[in-house]
């Protein structure tokens, strides 16, 4: 009979088990699956009456102590532990999993991995599916094709335990303008773009350590996100402002300035409004930058309305549902107490909180009213329709309704900036991204009346430019919002809105004729120049009344003779820190540290302190980016 040492010995020098790759792939797969289908739900409270006793675990303790006094019995504990250290070692090295088991493993045969799976949300009639977005926490409720226990059972001694993925990046932005030759491309025509929202995502990404992706800098959004000081219209809707500089980061070609200020209405004179809130309670809104964030915004918007303005909530998760009937805006505390009352779990099924939201509006809407749909969500739609084109579509058929969508952007990780542009842009209304207070304070406060209440609906730009003067241009940014030449008198293509006071500002960089330019003259070129000497180009805008379905013209000549100012240098100053950000091969030798200077240089008056804001963000940037 061998020594005890020798069975310690034999133990450590045992084969160790093959892993089941097969097995422990099923349970990945199971793990990923549960996952994704619980996320933002919260576990259940273990029942107190479940807790172990403390009495009985003490004396177990003794107990087990006092069986293994004896030098046999200490022997064979160590064997069987250093035999469970051989089992375990392959998974340690593989990094320690981490089990998504919200409840106690069942013991069966052979140890299981006992994960519950989510609620069967379509056989929930609506006003169920909705309570048990809103309610907190939310019971549980099972539906005809509620959950059983799934059970992976796994072989062996050591589970091969299933991990936690961590959240998958989806996040998903809109490609840049190329350069034109005059001769042969005479004409730009863009539709105009009130949006903010991708100047906060890239805020978001410096504040966060990173520099943004390339694709989510759209610099016509950065450089419209800042007021600047134009001369208010004398008579119309528009006033129409000109400048021009040298490029500050090629000294061989000029920017132009082309910027078109919003008349600003008496508020008191405004038709009464009514709102819906349609949000988004999907588990990927359980986040604190995406519903608590959501929820404190509109707060502080409900100070901007008036008792006559009427206030709806609709919220959907994996269904949709209305939260809150139509409500004067003066009865806050009801208003309130429905925001509180929502909280995030389920799936994402977009289409049908649009079509219920557009309903209700309908439904609110009186003769000389306006209603609004305000989509706050984080843009990840995966259930119904989905696809940006499939949603653009559905936009567009009930926009000519007059209830207008804008969205409110929220949280990072899987922002879907295509679905929220998609859907804004084709609702005529706004996008914007809101990461901070501050910023809501700033969308939902100070420039709510210009987001709620139009003053031109498609809005059209078009330039042509003098091939005497300009032999190339680019139109910086816009380039989500680019129109055919023939789109421009067709009053059928829609464009963008302005609201009450709304700034847009677009810029180009062009090379003048004799200058050096960045594509060859065409050796058998027509060598046609028209029009005059004294003129860069021709300049015309289009716009309807809102509500109205023939288009009026503005138009003027751009002349040679302009001069710079401050506001165009500022403009320039954040254009360039757009480039930088897309790592631009324009800019040859500008850094950080020159956008900064012209920047600050530039800075102005800066009342609310977002140019300051601004400044930091590109020492920021600089900074990250070495």
């Amino acid at each position: 009979m061998s020594d005890d040492l020798d069975d310690l010995k034999h133990a450590f020098t045992r084969a160790t088990p093959a892993p089941d790759a097969k097995r422990r792939a099923e349970n990945l797969v199971l793990a990923q699956e549960n996952f994704a289908m619980r996320q933002g739900t919260p576990s259940a409270v273990r029942p107190i009456h479940d807790a172990p006793k403390m009495g009985g675990f003490v004396k177990g303790i003794r107990a087990m102590f006092n069986a293994l006094s004896s030098k046999a019995g200490l022997t064979a504990t160590t064997a069987l532990a250093a035999f469970g250290l051989v089992l375990i070692t392959p998974v340690l090295r593989e990094g320690p999993p981490v089990v998504f088991a919200p409840e106690p493993a069942v013991m069966m045969e052979a140890p299981v991995i006992v994960v519950e799976e989510a609620i069967a949300m379509d056989t929930v009639d609506d006003s169920a599916a909705v309570g048990m977005a809103i309610s907190a926490p939310a019971p549980r409720m099972m539906s005809k094709q509620a959950s059983r226990t799934r059970i992976a059972p796994v072989a062996g001694l050591v589970a091969d335990a299933p991990m936690i993925v961590p959240e998958k990046d989806t996040e998903a932005f809109a490609p840049e303008n190329t350069l034109k030759v005059t001769s042969e491309t005479p004409v730009s025509t863009f539709s105009v773009d009130v949006d903010t929202a991708s100047y906060s995502i890239v805020r978001s990404s410096l504040m966060n350590g990173q520099l943004p992706p390339a694709a989510a800098v759209r610099i016509e959004e950065m450089v419209n996100y800042f007021p600047y000081g134009y001369a208010a219209p004398e008579q119309g809707a528009f006033a129409t402002s000109l400048a021009m500089m040298q490029t500050p980061w090629n000294e061989n070609t000029q920017l132009l300035r082309i910027a078109v200020q919003g008349e600003m209405p008496e508020v008191a004179a405004r038709p009464a409004l009514n709102l819906v809130f349609l949000i988004d309670t999907s588990g990927s809104m359980n986040q604190p930058d995406k519903l608590p964030l959501l929820k404190q915004s509109l707060r502080l918007m409900l100070g901007q309305l008036r008792a006559e303005d009427q206030v709806a909530i609709v919220a959907y998760a994996g269904s949709a549902g209305q939260v809150l009937e139509p409500t004067a805006a003066s009865e806050r505390e009801v208003i309130l107490g429905a925001l509180d009352r929502l909280s995030a779990g389920g799936g994402t099924n977009g289409q049908a909180g649009l079509q219920q939201a557009y309903t209700l509006a309908a439904a609110m809407q009186d003769d000389g009213e306006i209603s609004r749909v305000l989509l706050a969500t984080d843009g990840d739609f995966n259930v119904g329709l989905s696809n940006p084109d499939a949603l653009k579509d559905y936009i567009a058929d009930r926009r000519d309704s007059g209830t207008f969508l804008s969205v409110l952007g929220f949280g990072r990780g899987n922002l879907d900036d295509a679905t929220m542009q998609a859907l804004a842009q084709n609702g005529n209304g706004q996008a914007s991204y809101i990461d901070s207070l501050p910023e809501a304070q700033k969308v939902l406060v100070d420039q709510l009346t210009g987001a709620l209440f139009p003053i031109a609906s498609d809005v059209k730009i078009q330039v042509e430019f003098n091939p005497a003067t300009v032999s190339e241009y680019r139109l910086i940014g816009y380039e989500t919002r680019a129109l055919r030449r023939e789109d421009f008198n067709n009053d059928k293509v829609d464009a963008g809105d302005i609201g009450a006071g709304h700034q847009v500002t677009a810029l180009y960089e062009f090379t003048p004729t004799g200058a050096q330019g960045q594509v060859d003259a065409l050796r058998y070129g027509e060598g046609v120049v028209g029009g005059s000497e004294g003129e860069l180009g021709y300049l015309k805008l289009r716009y309807k009344n809102p509500g109205g379905a023939d288009s009026q013209l503005v138009e003027r000549a751009i002349p040679t003779a302009l001069e710079a100012d401050t506001e165009l240098a500022f403009a320039a100053a954040i254009a360039g820190f757009g480039e930088l950000l897309r790592s631009s091969e324009r800019l040859s030798d500008w850094s950080y540290n020159d956008a900064v200077k012209l920047a600050t240089d530039a800075r102005g008056e800066d009342r609310f302190g977002y140019r300051a804001e601004a400044i930091k963000l590109m020492r920021l940037a600089g900074s990250l980016s070495q």
